[in-house]
């Protein structure tokens, strides 16, 4: 009983809400101006202006801002420019990573699912096959860095 009468109640709410932005909206277009009719459109120059470009001065280019490092790092997680990362923020540059574990997709990192990935791991990087990473071995899990971008091929 409790769920209809609320159930009612707010849809009457939504019902007058909608009745007011309707009659909001058609007052705006009441009050709009008429739109130009096509006699009145400017007619167009028959000669294009000649112009010296020696005598013209272009803008000042603009000039690169020197960010720190550490500025650069604090704008990869601040998505939104706003200078706050939020908690949301700091946690979506880890996203990618964790879809890759999450092999169901259920947004659930199971014991299974993380154990599967890091044998995964360790039996790539065990180059002889003896359960064992001497310290080369083991240097080849080390995360891979980005290649730097090359210079312009001008």
């Amino acid at each position: 009983m409790r769920q209809t009468v609320l159930g009612v109640f707010v849809g009457l709410i939504l019902a007058g809400v909608g009745v007011f932005w309707w009659q909001g909206r058609a007052q705006v277009e009441e009050l709009a101006p008429p739109p130009p009719e096509p006699e009145e459109a400017a007619p167009l120059p028959e000669e294009l202006p000649i112009a010296d470009p020696a005598d013209l001065e272009g803008p000042e280019p603009p000039e690169a801002s020197a960010l720190t490092r550490e500025e650069k790092r604090f704008f990869r997680y601040d998505r939104d420019r706003d200078r706050i990362i939020t908690r949301n923020e700091m946690l979506s540059t880890r996203s990618d990573a964790f879809r890759k574990l999450d092999v169901d997709g259920n947004n659930l990192l199971t014991f299974e699912e993380w154990a599967v990935a890091t044998v995964n791991r360790f039996e790539g990087a065990d180059a002889d096959g003896d359960d064992r990473l001497t310290p080369a071995e083991f240097a080849t899990t080390a995360p891979k860095r980005a290649a730097p971008k090359p210079a312009c091929k001008c």
